[in-house]
């Protein structure tokens, strides 16, 4: 890769010209992430307007070469950790490894071999000693899958964590949003089984759409819906509330713009009130 320094703005999956593995400057974790990339195929079950993915489409994760993928990540530690990566390409207030997370450029657990992955990191974490979360940033979707259960169960022994997308409660939200069709009563369901299984947040991303601010109608059905999972006792750890700090690259880009720093602080406020810890990321 060039001099060029990591940041937040730019989460480019082809950083240092591997298949599935990528180094970002997180936001949310903190410092730097070393991204696992299921999907280079750049296909996803959901089509969510602010998606920073080129060429997106909808489909699931191809056959993983798990050979390839651990010769790529055990050279991506070595880089972060023994080398002058860090130095080269990380701000320095973030040069510190602070997780593995699942992700890429489409839904992680739509990949058949989800659970032999998750062996494969965590027995390269246990040899270098690694003292990190392993992350799964999912849409939660296939966590009825018995590949995917799996998988969780082998993060959960290890205390990982599941970040599980909720940008919107209704129907009409979740459709124009993430281009789904789906209901309250499903979404409760894969937020259940997926902390049930491992320590789970949701996470959930709050934009304007032609410059307005999610409706009223839109913001109490998503705050009554934290407030069920409270009285339903979802172990759930709380909510990552975050804004847009990329530009979309789907057709939609156009309508999506970032919300005020008041507006998303006011808004993590109505999410405490509903007795859930809320981690906010402008």
């Amino acid at each position: 890769m060039s001099d060029k320094l990591l940041d937040t703005r730019h989460h480019d999956r082809d950083a240092v010209g591997m298949t599935y593995v990528y180094p970002v400057v997180s936001r949310r974790a903190g410092g730097v992430s070393v991204g696992i990339n299921l999907n280079p195929n750049n296909a996803c079950n959901w089509h969510c307007v602010y998606c920073q993915v080129p060429n997106l489409v909808r489909g699931s994760a191809p056959d993983i070469n798990l050979e390839q993928l651990s010769g790529e990540l055990e050279q991506m530690l070595d880089a972060l950790l023994d080398g002058s990566f860090m130095q080269q390409h990380v701000p320095e207030d973030s040069r510190r490894l602070c997780d593995i997370a699942i992700s890429g450029n489409g839904e992680p657990t739509s990949c058949h071999d989800f659970a032999a992955v998750v062996k494969l990191i965590l027995e390269v974490m246990q040899r270098r000693q690694l003292n990190i979360p392993l992350r799964l940033i999912s849409n939660g979707s296939y966590m009825g899958k018995a590949h995917v259960r799996d998988g969780l169960r082998l993060m959960g022994a290890v205390r990982g964590e599941v970040w599980v997308k909720v940008d919107a409660v209704t129907g009409t939200g979740l459709q124009r949003i993430n281009g789904i069709r789906l209901n309250e009563v499903q979404l409760f369901e894969q937020l259940s089984a997926a902390a049930s299984l491992c320590p789970s947040w949701i996470q959930t991303c709050m934009f304007a759409w032609d410059g307005s601010a999610p409706s009223a109608t839109d913001i109490v059905a998503y705050l009554d819906f934290l407030k069920r999972l409270k009285l339903g006792q979802v172990p759930l750890k709380g909510v990552l509330l975050y804004g847009l700090a990329r530009p979309s690259l789907q057709p939609e880009a156009s309508h999506v713009s970032a919300l005020s720093a008041d507006w998303m602080q006011d808004m993590a406020e109505k999410i405490e009130q509903t007795g859930w810890p809320v981690k906010l990321s402008l």
